[in-house]
């Protein structure tokens, strides 16, 4: 008797049913992403707080600093900067080293959902290596913030890795916990904001 193949699809809390090896778009809906990601933690949940940091806010952070980088950017590239780590609402989170350990498989998973939900959105299916490096630059001021300010890096450690920011572009940002459901609906009105300019 022949065995099945392990199953590869999860069933999302809209009703789709996203097919991690072949997702398509038609299966990815804004509520899901938002939903997963603001309950998904950053830095494997070693954050100070009573609320995890999640990827949801992360992903708000990011497309502020983004936001300040490049002023000029288009809609388009905000949405892209907001949903930088979408994928993440289904594979979660993995820290630098755990992505390295499970090798290129993680990578070619991640691109391809990326492809999908950039699809969904009206966004060219890959990004560009420009637009790209920008919003890496942006992931990595948030991350410097967050391992100074809640994960427990000391600053001179977090310059090491991420790059010590400039002063004026973090000044009045603060890393803040909330309870998944308002960063929830925040990542979902931001979506909502983006895809309409776009």
């Amino acid at each position: 008797m022949a065995s099945r193949p392990p199953r590869a699809w999860q069933r999302m809390l809209s009703g789709r049913r996203l097919d991690l090896l072949d997702p398509t778009p038609v299966d990815i809906e804004i509520e899901d992403i938002a939903h997963g990601l603001a309950f998904v933690a950053r830095w494997n949940g070693q954050t100070r707080g009573d609320f995890p940091y999640s990827v949801a806010e992360h992903s708000l952070l990011v497309e502020t600093i983004f936001s300040r980088m490049c002023p000029k950017a288009s809609a388009a590239d905000r949405l892209t900067a907001l949903l930088h780590d979408a994928p993440e609402y289904v594979i979660g989170d993995m820290i630098s080293p755990v992505k390295a350990a499970v090798g290129p498989e993680y990578g070619t998973l991640d691109d391809r959902l990326s492809a999908a939900i950039h699809i969904r959105f009206g966004l060219p299916a890959i990004t560009s290596k420009t637009l790209k490096r920008r919003i890496k630059r942006a992931d990595k001021v948030s991350a410097w913030m967050e391992a100074t300010e809640i994960a427990g890096f000391a600053e001179s450690e977090a310059d090491r890795f991420f790059g010590r920011p400039p002063a004026d572009m973090i000044a009045d940002l603060k890393i803040t916990l909330r309870p998944p459901v308002e960063v929830r609906a925040d990542f979902t009105a931001r979506h909502a904001e983006l895809l309409a300019a776009s």
